[in-house]
């Protein structure tokens, strides 16, 4: 069963930096791509960027380009993804999730490994 968890949300002013990671575990953990979405409140789920597994691919929204980077440290099967925020803006304000997939897509509904989430909130 595969587990991903994410670390690193919190509370920051606009102009501010948050680095968010995620742990993936699993005995047959071995994603095809890893991704960060994000949910507003009230708003639906949205695709922020993704990362396949050699590390070379990504993607990004166009909300978040030239500000968030996606990267991954796959070394000694440490199966953790990063994402640096930077230039953070208050519109950034949300639940960050973590997800694996064995596709590539900016769908949520086609990422069936999700974390639990953790909130980023971006002060003005």
């Amino acid at each position: 069963q595969v587990q991903l968890v994410e670390s690193g949300g919190g509370l920051v002013q606009a102009g501010g930096s948050l680095r968010l990671s995620c742990v993936g575990s699993g005995r047959t953990f071995s994603p095809y791509a890893m991704a960060w979405f994000r949910q507003a409140p009230g708003k639906e789920c949205e695709f922020v960027a993704a990362i396949r597994q050699s590390g070379r691919i990504t993607t990004y929204a166009d909300s978040v380009k030239g500000r968030f980077t996606i990267s991954r440290d796959n070394a000694n099967a440490k199966n953790t993804m990063f994402l640096q925020m930077n230039n953070l803006k208050p519109e950034d304000t949300a639940v960050y999730f973590c997800a694996a997939s064995n596709v590539w897509t900016t769908n949520w509904g086609d990422w069936p490994s999700r974390g639990q989430g953790t909130q980023v909130t971006v002060s003005s």
